[in-house]
């Protein structure tokens, strides 16, 4: 599904990428059923990410040894949908370990050029992948829409349900490639690189 997205990234590890656009998916669409839920993944860079940001509570996933926390792991995955509910993001280290959750991503607005009507959250996303070598997964909690940013500027957009197609805008600046996938129920729009 994310491996057209994936391979457009600076990214040591696409598989690590393609899992965490998988999960956000699935958070947009318990988001569409179930109420609003937004977050925010930072992939990769990991040092740099955790010295730009805090956690906002006691970390959940603090105490736990690296291995208990890989993001290939339906366990994991199953507490990263439920720790999505609170405020944040999570930082997911290159080879796929969620190191911490409910993180504050300091955010800076400089250089970051983002279409009208995205919030702090997509700012975040923006400009930590700006200042560092990390790749941004946000799920959206007023559209339910999942964005990937790298160096500053989003790159893809996965609309969850296929709907009408001629409705949809892509917030994407230049040429893009809008992909339907009927048999997963969802659209990606990618920036052509």
């Amino acid at each position: 599904m994310a491996g057209r997205i994936c391979r457009g990234v600076r990214i040591s590890n696409p598989e690590v990428l393609e899992t965490v656009i998988e999960i956000a998916v699935g958070i947009a669409r318990q988001s569409v059923e179930g109420g609003s839920i937004g977050t925010l993944f930072v992939v990769g860079d990991e040092e740099e990410v955790l010295k730009r940001s805090k956690c906002l509570i006691l970390d959940p996933l603090a105490h736990y040894p690296k291995e208990a926390k890989d993001i290939h792991d339906a366990n994991v995955q199953g507490t990263i949908k439920e720790l999505a509910k609170l405020d944040g993001g999570f930082v997911v280290s290159g080879d796929g370990y969620v190191l911490s959750a409910a993180r504050y991503i300091e955010a800076s607005s400089r250089f970051i050029d983002l279409p009208l009507g995205f919030g702090s959250r997509h700012m975040a996303a923006a400009s930590i992948s700006k200042e560092t070598d990390a790749v941004t997964v946000v799920v959206s909690e007023s559209d339910s829409v999942v964005r990937i940013f790298d160096d500053g500027k989003l790159i893809a957009e996965i609309i969850t349900g296929l709907g009408d197609l001629e409705m949809i805008k892509p917030h994407i600046k230049g040429e893009y490639e809008k992909i339907v996938e009927k048999d997963l129920n969802l659209t990606m729009i990618v920036k052509k690189s």
